[in-house]
């Protein structure tokens, strides 16, 4: 008999696990005696019988089917092998690892603000992880009829409720329109929520959701270019001594930071002539008119001698 017996038997594993395939149905094959169920690393083995899940194994290793696996099978524990008849039973493999998967919005998003008719066009990118986690849901579902499941066909669905819950999260409390990465966490945050209530509706579990950024139109995106540019650089005044004083560092007698310099420079001399030059009119205008009396009166030339009114004509010398 135990000649016979291993031509008979076969090995019930997933072969080609991939980390992008949820599970893997191994079917349409009889269970022989002497059968062995390998279970890998990353892996649960769910042995389903007319449709009915009876016993899950998570322990990964290589099992004999008939000694130590039947026994623990809810409606099959007495079943006995024949010498040319076997077990028809399915066996689903699940892949139980935590899944990062890229996500970009298809088309860009129309977000509503103030002065736009038509909203915001902003397209979206990021990560997200999935695994499964409802397997009697999964299986009614998704893995009762299908052969597999890609990793593939979750992003897609994940997809196509994007533009939705982008539009809910982003227009929610207001949020800054040209600002939105400051508020990525909570925005991201609020669809993982959002679409793992979702998506347990299938047995699938949407464990983060991150937001890498958020791309503006190519206008848009110029113009706060220049409005950071210019908050840095404050004013005018400023741009120059800033381009000034780089072109003095660096030593450089040439091209346009020198040139620069060059200007910001003369200007800044010219002003300061002009400053002392004023100052200077001033003073010697104090001295002719204030408080001190000439030596000499200005009328009819007769000395003074520090007097206030002029002892020859009497003019007022103060």
């Amino acid at each position: 008999m135990g000649l016979f017996s291993g031509q008979f038997a076969n090995v019930v594993e997933w072969q080609e696990f991939r980390d992008d395939i949820l599970f893997w149905k191994w079917s349409n094959k009889e269970i022989k005696k002497g059968s062995r169920l390998i279970i890998k690393p990353g892996q649960d083995a769910i042995f389903l019988y007319n449709g009915k899940v009876e016993g899950i194994f998570r322990d990964d290793g290589s099992y004999d089917i008939e000694s130590q696996i039947i026994p623990f099978l809810s409606t099959l524990k007495g079943f006995k092998f024949g010498f040319n008849s076997g077990l028809r039973a399915e066996v689903l493999f699940i892949n139980t690892k935590e899944v990062l998967v890229k996500w970009g919005t298809r088309n860009p998003v129309l977000i509503p603000a103030p002065g736009l008719p038509g909203g915001m066009p902003i397209r979206s990118f990021g990560t997200f992880s999935c695994k499964v986690a409802d397997y009697d849901v999964f299986i009614e579902r998704i893995a009762g009829i299908r052969q597999q499941y890609a990793v593939d066909e979750v992003k897609d669905r994940i997809t196509s409720m994007l533009d939705q819950l982008l539009m809910k999260w982003i227009s929610k409390e207001g949020k800054d329109m040209f600002n939105l990465q400051v508020n990525a966490s909570e925005i991201g945050k609020g669809i993982q929520e959002d679409l793992d209530m979702e998506m347990l509706k299938i047995g699938i579990s949407i464990t983060s959701f991150a937001i890498s950024s958020f791309n503006y139109p190519e206008e848009v995106q110029k113009m706060a270019e220049k409005a950071a540019a210019q908050s840095m650089i404050g004013d005018v005044g400023r741009f120059q001594q800033v381009a000034m004083g780089e072109a003095i560092a660096s030593g450089k007698g040439g091209g346009a930071a020198s040139d620069m310099a060059g200007i910001a420079m003369g200007m800044s001399m010219g002003q300061q002539m002009a400053a002392q030059m004023q100052q200077g009119q001033s003073s010697a205008l104090q001295q002719g008119t204030g408080g001190t009396t000439p030596n000499f009166c200005p009328d009819c030339g007769t000395r003074t001698n520090g007097a206030n009114f002029c002892p020859n004509c009497g003019k007022k010398l103060v």
